[in-house]
């Protein structure tokens, strides 16, 4: 700088690549004013906007990580209750298994004791049918036993007591003829 400065003095013309020394001092304080305006000014500026920016940057990330734990944590609470309610409906229907087979059951058993209670009441009418034809056959062999003894005799058997006696031991002797041959054939 020296050398310029000496050049500066002498009068001498300046390269043109050096500026002149009046310039360069103007330059320096011109800079130095702009570079005070920039560092008290716009730097803070520039640096608080920075600053927020990573903020909220990282504010965000914080939040997505925190939305991330939730999601996770929300997403385990739905297998939990998923699991829960595969385990209940699994239960219910065991439940409904079990149920339908106690019905079936119950059912069962209503069937057969009714089955029972028409059959016994069937046994009931059937005997009490049975008994019905037996006193109307009784009655009618009587009077076909009458009427054949009155013309066999040839007298009137017209006496209702009389009558009544005949037919009972005419009956009772084919009963028991009936019941001698039935307990010989199961004898044999």
């Amino acid at each position: 700088m020296s050398a310029l400065i000496n050049i500066a003095a002498a009068g001498e013309p300046m390269p043109p690549l050096l500026p002149h020394p009046d310039e360069l001092i103007i330059g320096t304080i011109a800079f130095a004013i702009v570079f005070f305006f920039l560092a008290k000014k716009l730097l803070p500026n520039i640096n608080k906007t920075l600053e927020e920016r990573r903020e909220a940057i990282e504010g965000g990330i914080e939040k997505a990580d925190a939305a991330k734990i939730e999601a996770e944590s929300v997403l385990e609470q739905y297998k939990a209750q998923l699991a829960e309610a595969r385990h209940e409906a699994a239960r219910l229907r065991q439940e409904a298994t079990e149920q339908g087979a106690t019905i079936v059951q119950e059912m069962r058993s209503e069937g057969r004791r009714q089955r029972e209670e028409i059959i016994a009441a069937g046994h009931s009418q059937i005997e009490a049918d049975r008994k019905a034809a037996a006193a109307a056959l009784r009655e009618d062999v009587g009077t076909l036993a009458t009427d054949l003894a009155s013309r066999l005799v040839g007298e009137s058997l017209e006496d209702s007591a009389r009558q009544s006696r005949t037919i009972d031991r005419f009956l009772d002797e084919l009963e028991a003829g009936a019941t001698t041959t039935v307990k010989a054939e199961v004898s044999r």
